[in-house]
């Protein structure tokens, strides 16, 4: 199988290790096992005992039933029976593709967003149109433009929401209407929804598997619950057939996902409205500090996130994002994406749900590179 290389996670694995202000990160900060129990007040020796009595089988081979419970939680309508666990969202995007798209298969994709989105379709050989979203939009899907790339034939339209890498977030009027334009084809809509809870606001944030039978959403434990380290995933979906297609695709690249791993998400899900605080409230103060940063900053703008823990920073600089996210990092230490990694020039996508101080250091090291740059270029 021929496929680009996947940009953002070449640039993440070159560069991450050995940063001094990591925020680049895109995980809600991450949490331990300590935390966990500190966080739920959970019983930390009923729960290990049990962990370290369990015979390491291959488990639930279609997910622990606690585990898929506890992800039914996150929805209004989907029900164990409609969750696949896969090895993260990745995997499960993957899948997704695997599983349902054939070669000559019309895909619409939005882009800027995580690359899995149009390069996998790509890949398998479907003809894959791009719906761009526009910063005059607010980065937010052209509904007219939609219609346009929607034929009789398109079988998948690939949105993400909240949006990674500019934090854009529809609201349920607008998913609505993207659904109704899929529904006048029959066409599945993957809804990549790994920020999907960690917004500014306390309204109930609407998953595309919810509005339409159709509607496929993959999340994961990485982001929202600050667990990437146990790789777990999930596909959810009420279509009958294309879970019945997931199952079996799942026999022959996965089997089952890993039992101490679903135990442990089993867990976190169970105190789910304790973690979502936490990270909510990280996310809230630390979008309110980099909004203010923003405004103080000459160099840089922005369209503000209104969800997930990404905001994508244009500068007033004539220097390729690669060049500028290289130099600074080797300068200061200060470690972002470039936006050419989404296919958007003079950017960088920046994380800030790390911890507080990482992201105050890392904002000011930026400062200072941005005018050191300026200064330069004024021949001061």
């Amino acid at each position: 199988m021929d496929i680009r290389p996947f940009a953002v996670e070449e640039w993440m694995n070159e560069w991450e290790t050995g940063a001094k202000y990591n925020i680049a990160e895109t995980c809600a900060d991450s949490i331990s096992l300590d935390q966990i129990f500190e966080l739920t007040g959970a019983d930390r020796e009923l729960f290990f005992k049990e962990l370290a009595s369990r015979r390491l089988t291959y488990g639930d081979i279609t997910g622990a039933p606690a585990f898929k419970e506890g992800i039914c939680g996150l929805y209004r309508t989907i029900r164990p029976e409609h969750v696949v666990p896969t090895h993260g969202a990745a995997g499960a995007n993957h899948h997704v593709f695997l599983s349902l798209l054939a070669p000559g298969d019309r895909v619409v994709s939005v882009m800027p967003t995580y690359q899995q989105l149009y390069s996998i379709p790509d890949s398998l050989g479907a003809e894959t149109d791009v719906l761009l979203l526009k910063r005059e939009n607010g980065y937010l899907p052209d509904l007219d433009e939609l219609r346009r790339l929607v034929t009789p034939d398109t079988k998948m339209i690939c949105i993400n929401n909240p949006n990674n890498p500019t934090g854009a977030l529809m609201e349920t009027d607008m998913l609505k209407r993207i659904l109704e334009i899929a529904d006048r084809v029959g066409a599945w809509v993957l809804c990549d929804e790994v920020y999907r809870h960690l917004t500014q606001t306390d309204e109930w944030c609407e998953s595309a598997a919810d509005l339409y039978e159709r509607g496929i959403s993959v999340s994961s434990m990485s982001k929202v619950f600050s667990l990437a380290g146990l790789r777990l995933g999930w596909i959810a979906c009420r279509d009958k057939e294309a879970v019945r297609s997931f199952l079996s695709h799942r026999d022959y690249n996965l089997i089952s996902c890993g039992m101490l791993d679903e135990m442990t998400a089993a867990l976190a899900l169970k105190y789910r409205d304790r973690l979502l605080a936490r990270n909510r409230g990280i996310i809230r103060e630390n979008l309110a500090l980099l909004d203010q940063w923003v405004q103080r900053e000459p160099g840089i703008h922005y369209v503000k996130p209104q969800a997930g823990t990404t905001a994508l920073l244009h500068y007033d600089l004539d220097i390729p994002s690669y060049s500028f996210c290289e130099e600074m990092y080797r300068e200061t230490g200060a470690f972002v994406t470039p936006g050419d990694c989404f296919e958007e020039p003079g950017c960088f996508r920046l994380g800030y749900a790390c911890d507080k101080q990482t992201l105050l250091g890392g904002l000011n090291a930026i400062h200072e590179f941005m005018e050191r740059k300026v200064r330069a270029a004024s021949g001061m």
